[in-house]
């Protein structure tokens, strides 16, 4: 069974973390959740708060197949602000793992060094963030190249999670699952 981890940090936004979660649990990827800190309880950018499963310190050391990063404003900002994270995601797609971000969650992985040459989207007024990074930046909704995925915002959320499924699962699933949701 693939597995994900979908990093929760303060302030995430909502539409984008429970859409792909809830795609990629229904496609049957092993999904945890993990909070950026200590508390498992975390409020996101319009208060909804979720439960995440597991602490960032206690997956260190575990690899995932892919490491998910939602956005959100407030929530991107936790994330660039979490320096350990960096080092998270360098060290999964050194190890031939996906990692994917939405929204503004894609100027994380460009200040990590990731999108040097890559073709990248964003929302819209992020994209000289990933410019400086070396990204080439497109406006697709949905963007893989190798092996990082971005996708645009809260309205692309359900598609990120189905071009995830094609990744981690099959194509075949990700066509099950987007017909069963609609979004096919």
């Amino acid at each position: 069974m693939p597995t994900a981890h979908v990093y929760v940090a303060p302030g995430f936004e909502e539409v984008e973390l429970i859409s792909i979660v809830d795609v990629l649990r229904r496609a049957d990827v092993q999904t945890t959740l993990v909070a950026l800190d200590h508390t498992l309880a975390v409020r996101g950018a319009h208060d909804v708060t979720v439960q995440a499963d597991a602490t960032f310190a206690s997956m260190e050391g575990q690899l995932a197949d892919a490491i998910v990063l939602p956005g959100g404003g407030p929530g991107t900002d936790a994330l660039a602000a979490c320096l350990p994270l960096y080092d998270r995601l360098r060290a999964h797609h050194d190890a031939g793992r996906r990692v994917a971000a939405i929204c503004a969650a894609p100027t994380v992985l460009a200040k990590a060094g990731l999108l040097q040459g890559k073709a990248a989207t964003c929302f819209p007024g992020r994209e000289p963030v990933l410019a400086e990074h070396g990204a080439k930046v497109t406006n697709y909704q949905v963007v893989t190249d190798g092996l990082i995925t971005t996708s645009r915002g809260p309205a692309t959320a359900g598609l990120f999670g189905i071009e995830l499924v094609r990744l981690l699962v099959s194509d075949a699933k990700a066509v099950e699952v987007g017909r069963a949701m609609l979004y096919i």
